[in-house]
Order: C-alpha cells, then sequence, then structure tokens
C-alpha cells in the first residue's frame, strides 16, 4: 500500500470531489450518522468551506484512491491564548481500514497543528466509536471530569 495524505486545495476541483465523496461517505457510515449528506448539503458542502478561513482538509490517497478525509477547523482556545485545530470529521473508507489510514491523518493534523502554532488538537467521539481506541493510541485524552459535546440543532 502507498499512502499518501495532502492538504486538500479548495479550489482544486479533484479535490473538490473527493471532499464530498469521502464526507458523504463517513456521513453513511453508523457513526457519521447513518445516512447520506441532504442534496442541499452536498451541492453546497465545498463552496461553503470555501467561505471558511479556519478550514482545513487532509484527504489520504491509497494508490491515488481517495481513502480517508480529515475536516478540521481552526478554533480558539481562551485557556491558552492561541489557536487550536479541531477535527470536526475523521472517515476512513471500509475497505481501507486497519491500515494505519486513520493515525496518518491524526498525525497530518498534528504536524499542521504545530507548524501553525496551535496549542492543542481536539476532536469529539462517540462512546460507542471503536475509533476511540485508535484516537487513545494518537494521545488524545478524557477531561476530568469527562465533557460531553452537545449541540442545539436550529435546522434540521
Amino acid at each position: 500500500m502507498s499512502l499518501n495524505i495532502i492538504e486538500a486545495d479548495l479550489e482544486n476541483s479533484g479535490h473538490a470531489e473527493h471532499i464530498l465523496f469521502l464526507t458523504n461517505t463517513y456521513a453513511m457510515d453508523i457513526m457519521g450518522g447513518g445516512k447520506p449528506l441532504k442534496d442541499s448539503v452536498q451541492q453546497n458542502l465545498v463552496e461553503g468551506m470555501k467561505k471558511m478561513p479556519t478550514a482545513v482538509v487532509f484527504i489520504a490517497y491509497e494508490d491515488d484512491k481517495p481513502v480517508g478525509i480529515a475536516n478540521c477547523f481552526y478554533g480558539y482556545s481562551t485557556f491558552y491564548a492561541k489557536k487550536l485545530i479541531n477535527i470536526h470529521d475523521l472517515g476512513v473508507v471500509p475497505e481501507a481500514r486497519g491500515k494505519g489510514v486513520g493515525a496518518a491523518l491524526i498525525q497530518a493534523v498534528s504536524e499542521k497543528a504545530k507548524a501553525t502554532d496551535c496549542c492543542k488538537v481536539t476532536l469529539e467521539v462517540l462512546e460507542n466509536n471503536p475509533a476511540r481506541r485508535l484516537y487513545e493510541r494518537q494521545g488524545f485524552e478524557y477531561g476530568d471530569p469527562h465533557y460531553f459535546f452537545m449541540s442545539k440543532y436550529l435546522e434540521k
């Protein structure tokens, strides 16, 4: 397997196509909600991300085939007075799981965080997500006490 991680260029139509494919594949997985992205989301996803100066996306390629994605956004830590990177989505296509794709994506995000003087990398994970073991091996920790990620949806 030849694995290559790139930082996506949102203006590149090939990258945009892969971002949509991989994000939709992740959405259809039970850990991503189990349903495809709505048509309106698919039509507007990449254009919307282009409007977010905090967006940074990494795509994993196995022998030139897109197999994984990390959709990330910069945020700010008031407790450290520094930027942070939040991994909003981390998805690996089913046939590439267990091959180190997720770990390589996390490594790429971590390197970008260091290079851009971030204080940390954050993510949210469902309690029953088997990827929790990957995140723990990559150095992610639970807060003490444990934190809950809550959402208030303004549109359904």
